[in-house]
């Protein structure tokens, strides 16, 4: 005869291989746990590393053009095509200069780090060309590089950058830790008077990767 199970032979057989495995709301549950735990201790220790937190010496916040310009950068999608991330091997950095650190885009909400590439990194693109080729290529890119699949965007040269929503746009990076003075939130919009698109865009693209270079 064998023996009567206990409450504790019940609670084993309650988690066994079986169980999980032949239950998938029970499988859900441990997986999101797992992942939970692994999350955490992949994350928050980086929370508490300066290198990751502060920024490196010569990345200032954005000017309200630079920031205008980010804005129009990730509202067209040029981020599915272009990434802003060296990584740290030989072929990267020959190519493109030094590899990426969390430093740079510590006042990037969010940050623009990817592996998509249709078209080159723009991490280090910042005063690699003047801002007439930059004006020349964003109009009609294949005037200047004929095998491009990048579409034209003649229309920023045409259109007025939204300065009377910058103040709002600051005050809101300010709550997530930009620093940007009284001052500078104050005249964002005299600043952005008589800009375009084009001229924002062109901003932003020239400051990309100079603190590395």
């Amino acid at each position: 005869m064998s023996a009567p199970h206990t409450p504790a032979d019940h609670a084993a057989k309650g988690f066994s291989h079986e169980r999980i495995e032949t239950s998938n709301g029970l499988m859900i549950v441990l997986i999101l746990l797992v992942l939970l735990a692994g999350g955490l201790v992949e994350i928050v220790p980086l929370y508490f590393q300066k290198s990751t937190t502060a920024p490196i010496p010569g990345v200032l916040p954005y000017t309200p053009l630079q920031l205008a310009g980010r804005d129009i950068y990730v509202r067209e999608g040029c981020y599915g095509c272009h990434s802003q991330m060296i990584r740290p091997f030989r072929a990267e950095t020959l190519r493109y200069g030094h590899y990426s650190v969390a430093g740079e885009s510590v006042y990037d909400h969010p940050f623009q780090w990817g592996s998509k590439r249709t078209g080159p990194d723009l991490a280090r693109v910042g005063g690699r060309y003047s801002d007439e080729w930059h004006r020349q290529h964003l109009t009609n890119p294949r005037d200047l590089v004929p095998e491009s699949n990048m579409p034209a965007y003649p229309w920023l040269a045409a259109t007025a950058v939204d300065a009377q929503s910058m103040p709002a746009h600051m005050r809101a990076l300010r709550s997530v830790g930009v620093p940007y003075t009284d001052a500078q939130i104050a005249s964002a919009t005299e600043e952005l008077k008589d800009k375009t698109e084009l001229d924002a865009t062109i901003a932003y693209l020239q400051i990309l990767g100079l603190a590395l270079k």
